[in-house]
């Protein structure tokens, strides 16, 4: 079921005003039942292979904290961590390296005997998969008490604001909240519709209204040249963004009109004066993730220079590859490993250098640098990111340079102007907002103004919504992960 389709706008209020109206011993099970609901929405049989990872990660977590012998626990751990990677193994990189084998056995003469699966990738496996996994390593490292309740750790992997896409939650953040007894409360129902609209504005009205012109350069790089690519890679850095932290604003928000707390997953990342703040910013559960049971499981940075330089690199190159069974999201991932690796290498490099051209004088102008320079190395990444094949990514980056001052306005023309036009104005307006919210998040900006600014504002992103907003059942990038 998509967040932003009519059946959501039926489900989203019936499943919380039940799910207020029930004993607090039945909220559980209607939550429960309203995910798998939620989740067979779009492929009714994948259910069955969340409930396959459920059943083992609940046995391994009362395992893992029943066992005492060091070596027996480990291994159960592994056990664990097996079944989860070889679900994904099987559903999303199959395929990718049965196809790498096959280009191997081309090379050597040979023909590759394996043949390939015929099979749909389910939605959102990557997200849920490490978030039972979060669990199992938690109770593993003595962080966690297992949960005994099936029921309840059911609910924890399938909770269905952020089962498809997030944000990935730890156990110690979700566990409890479920056991919690949530009064209706007016302020909090307030602040998660609140946040609800926010995130339906930037999907609906802008990273959709984006895709109008991202998609016809990226599905044919061929036809595109100089400003028409530029364009569409900047439109599509803005497209992702509004795309993902809108599904993470109204899961965030839905979650909050119920009294759950999810973690935020994105703060302004467009505002980053570096590729290392940037990954602060951006996807912070999946980051965060990564860093504790990848990065610091290397040994993170209590190693040598070149060590922690190693790490970071790793690190990213499979975050890449977590985000899809292609070459070219190893590429993303390396470019952002490589970004800030050569970033740590420069750093006393470009401060003197910074100070020499006497940019402490003018912070304004040195933060600009900065987040522009970022803002580049981010967009020039999201290349491969987008495109279908590495052949596609150097046809955008060699088209890209081909550069005329005529461009600019056939693109326009050669468009709906309309629709160009607009999407400078919401992004604009966006970014407006964006850096309104320096201290806080929508609602911090929100409670400080008078009820009627504050029902002037909701009217008007409604407004936006309806009459601007590309409706339709478009399904989110993330989706695909």
């Amino acid at each position: 079921m998509l967040f932003n389709s009519l059946t959501f706008l039926i489900f989203f209020p019936l499943v919380t005003i039940i799910y207020f109206l029930l004993p607090h011993r039945a909220r559980w099970a209607w939550l429960l039942a309203a995910s798998c609901y939620f989740y067979m929405f779009f492929k009714a049989v994948y259910i069955l292979i969340l409930f396959f990872t459920i059943i083992i990660d609940y046995y391994a977590g009362i395992l893992l904290e029943n066992e005492k012998n060091a070596q027996r626990k480990k291994w159960w751990l592994i056990a664990s961590l097996i079944a989860n990677i070889g679900v994904l193994a099987v559903f999303k990189y199959f395929n990718f390296l049965n196809n790498n084998l096959s280009g191997l056995c081309t090379l050597f003469g040979s023909t590759n005997p394996i043949p390939y699966l015929s099979i749909l990738l389910p939605i959102g496996l990557s997200f849920h998969t490490f978030q039972a996994m979060s669990y199992t390593i938690e109770v593993y490292r003595g962080h966690q008490k297992a949960e005994r309740h099936f029921g309840i750790y059911a609910l924890y992997v399938m909770f269905y604001p952020q089962l498809v896409a997030g944000p990935i939650e730890r156990p110690q953040n979700m566990l409890h909240q479920f056991y919690e007894k949530h009064v209706f409360d007016y302020t909090r129902v307030v602040e998660g519709l609140r946040l609800m609209l926010w995130g339906m504005f930037k999907k609906i009205v802008i990273a959709d209204r984006l895709t109008l012109f991202v998609d016809p350069v990226y599905n044919h790089p061929n036809d595109y040249h100089g400003f028409q690519t530029i364009l569409a890679t900047i439109f599509f850095s803005f497209q992702i963004f509004c795309d993902f932290s809108g599904y993470s604003d109204i899961a965030l928000g839905s979650a909050k009109v119920m009294g759950f707390d999810l973690m935020v997953n994105f703060n302004r990342p467009y505002f980053s004066k570096s590729i290392s703040e940037f990954w602060k910013r951006w996807h912070i559960s999946l980051s965060t993730w990564f860093r504790d049971y990848l990065y610091i499981s290397l040994g993170g940075n209590r190693v040598s220079k070149s060590r922690t330089y190693f790490n970071q690199f790793i690190t990213f190159m499979i975050s890449g590859l977590w985000h899809g069974a292609n070459w070219t999201f190893v590429i993303w991932g390396s470019l952002h490993g490589a970004y800030l690796v050569i970033g740590e290498f420069t750093k006393t490099f470009r401060r003197k250098m910074g100070a020499n051209l006497g940019l402490g004088k003018t912070p304004f102008l040195n933060k600009l640098i900065q987040v522009s320079s970022t803002f580049f190395l981010a967009a020039f990444a999201w290349i491969f990111f987008r495109a279908a094949t590495f052949s596609d990514a150097v046809t955008i980056i060699k088209n890209s340079l081909h550069v005329s001052k005529a461009q600019l306005g056939l693109y326009m023309l050669g468009k709906d102007t309309y629709n160009f036009v607009l999407c400078f104005l919401f992004i604009g307006l966006m970014e407006a907002v964006h850096w309104l919210m320096r201290k806080g998040d929508v609602n911090y900006l929100l409670n400080k103004q008078t009820v009627y600014v504050r029902w002037i504002v909701y009217l008007l992103f409604l407004l936006l919504i309806i009459n601007f907003g590309i409706l339709g059942n478009h399904q989110f990038i993330y989706f695909q992960f």
